[in-house]
């Protein structure tokens, strides 16, 4: 990590605030900063060289790739032209090499959509079915990566959840702000960067959640690494796999993970079930079953 001083990244001013954030007609300006500033000139054609004063390209250069002029895309950035075609949007992923998830984002900030912030609820049916994966950790998060919900064996492996004196119950507040979660995650930067996309995603999704936009702009004040993760403009987003946990009594564990998305009613959010596994007769299996029976017992 590079050890930004506070409040000397270009997309933060000295109180942490992060451009465009809770903003609409900046955020998408923001956005397309960030990611221009990624793409090396001489991979998409153009002349590089150590005399080149800005990192990544032009907005001249952007726009010549994207077939658009240099005045629009220049008002583009700073807010001033709202609600770009499809057309532009397609051109603009495409010269910036955006992924899925990213293109997703680039569109529903472009859409400037606004509304008042939903709230979490878990309903007695989600809490059933994750008290009923006894042999399975399982925790809900909602859009500003709060956890809402989980089971005992979840809580347990991912920090200590069920007691607050052990971690704080914000995932992200957590893995940034206490140095605990890096024994947890061994894969620290991983779970940043994942963190990091979701937060910016949610912020272009609900632009007037004031709780969203204050837990994004304290980050930014206290986390050197939360600034230069936010300012690549990166969006990971990762629905399944194996991940690495590390738990004081059980060890280090390669668990499988699934991700499982509760429909939001409306005024509400959608949740996320995060829940891990291990394949039968192999280490981590039985590790996880002596975890369950000691958290059972307790």
């Amino acid at each position: 990590m590079n050890g930004v001083d506070p409040g000397t990244d270009d997309q933060t001013d000295t109180l942490g605030r992060i451009d465009g954030v809770g903003d609409t007609h900046r955020a998408l300006g923001a956005f397309l900063r960030a990611r221009r500033g990624r793409v090396a000139p001489e991979n998409v054609g153009l002349a590089g060289g150590r005399r080149r004063r800005v990192r990544g390209l032009r907005r001249e250069e952007l726009a010549q790739l994207a077939g658009i002029s240099v005045d629009y895309y220049v008002r583009l950035e700073q807010g001033r032209a709202t609600q770009p075609s499809p057309e532009v949007l397609d051109a603009l992923a495409r010269a910036l090499g955006l992924g899925t998830a990213a293109r997703g984002h680039l569109a529903t900030l472009a859409a400037a959509r606004r509304g008042p912030a939903p709230r979490a609820r878990v309903s007695p049916v989600l809490q059933r079915v994750l008290d009923s994966m006894t042999q399975m950790p399982a925790f809900a998060t909602d859009h500003r990566l709060d956890v809402v919900a989980w089971n005992g064996l979840g809580a347990e492996l991912i920090g200590g959840l069920a007691d607050p004196a052990r971690r704080d119950p914000n995932n992200a507040r957590y893995l940034f702000l206490d140095p605990a979660s890096r024994v947890v995650h061994p894969e620290w930067r991983d779970r940043a960067a994942e963190a990091v996309g979701q937060l910016r995603v949610a912020a272009g999704n609900y632009p007037d959640d004031a709780e969203l936009t204050a837990l994004i702009t304290e980050l930014s004040a206290r986390s050197a690494e939360f600034r230069e993760i936010w300012a690549s403009g990166e969006i990971v987003m990762c629905a399944a796999g194996r991940k690495q946990l590390r738990h004081p009594v059980a060890g280090l564990l390669t668990l499988d993970f699934e991700t499982l998305h509760v429909p939001a009613a409306p005024g509400e959010t959608g949740l996320v079930v995060h829940v891990f596994s291990a394949e039968e007769h192999t280490p981590e299996a039985t590790a996880l079953a002596e975890l369950a029976a000691a958290v059972a017992d307790a």
